[in-house]
């Protein structure tokens, strides 16, 4: 991990993007981390990172997770049953 301050950053910032590919960048504002760096391999690894900062879905695991707690959740046959595919 490299830490970098913001004013470093925007005057390389090409070079920057090129480093974070060798791990996350820490930038800094007035010694203080403001913004994290990261390299996005793929499409699923941007859709990991913006569902792991979305208040929405995260409202929906903690929800999921509390019917877990409360009902013990689905048996590996109902999770199957309801997701079988109908052949005609």
């Amino acid at each position: 991990m490299n830490i970098a301050p913001l004013g470093e950053v925007k005057a390389k910032f090409s070079a920057y993007i090129k480093k974070a590919q060798e791990g996350p960048i820490i930038v800094t504002k007035n010694g203080k981390p403001v913004v994290m760096m990261l390299q996005i391999k793929d499409n699923d690894d941007l859709e990991r990172l913006l569902l792991a900062h979305s208040p929405t879905f995260q409202s929906l695991l903690d929800r999921a997770e509390k019917r877990i707690q409360e009902t013990g959740g689905l048996s590996h046959e109902e999770v199957w049953g309801e997701t079988s595919v109908e052949t005609n």
